[in-house]
């Protein structure tokens, strides 16, 4: 899978990041989920992850066509923490030549959301 990067809301310590693919879909990279209260609300099988991002990353749709603001808070959001940021679950991205474009903290995972399921979050797309 061949990714294009849209955008990184990025610190020091810190690398959340959107990706395009050439597979009609997303790469999300964010941090780990660990909460066991917000896992336990959660069906994730074992071919998915959930990552946290700010909610701000999403902005760098528009990059990709896909300008609206996020509204529809449905999945692949699957939680808002009291910061304002989303829990995105998605399909877990295990495809070597797409993990070897990108830079992953150990704290950090990525997941894969079909560009069809992003366009459903955001009015005026």
């Amino acid at each position: 899978m061949r990714l294009r990067f849209l955008g990184k809301d990025s610190t020091p310590s810190n690398s959340p990041t959107l990706y395009a693919s050439d597979n009609d879909s997303y790469v999300v990279q964010g941090w780990v989920v660990t909460d066991p209260g917000i896992l336990a609300r959660l069906q994730v099988s074992d071919a998915e992850t959930v990552v946290e991002v700010p909610a701000r990353l999403l902005s760098f749709l528009a990059l990709d066509g896909l300008d609206g603001e996020v509204t529809r808070l449905v999945p692949p959001i699957v939680h808002v923490l009291d910061s304002g940021n989303f829990i995105i679950q998605g399909q877990r991205v295990e495809d070597r030549e797409a993990l070897g474009q990108m830079t992953s903290p150990d704290d950090e995972t990525c997941v894969e959301v079909p560009k069809a399921a992003m366009r459903a979050l955001l009015v005026g797309a």
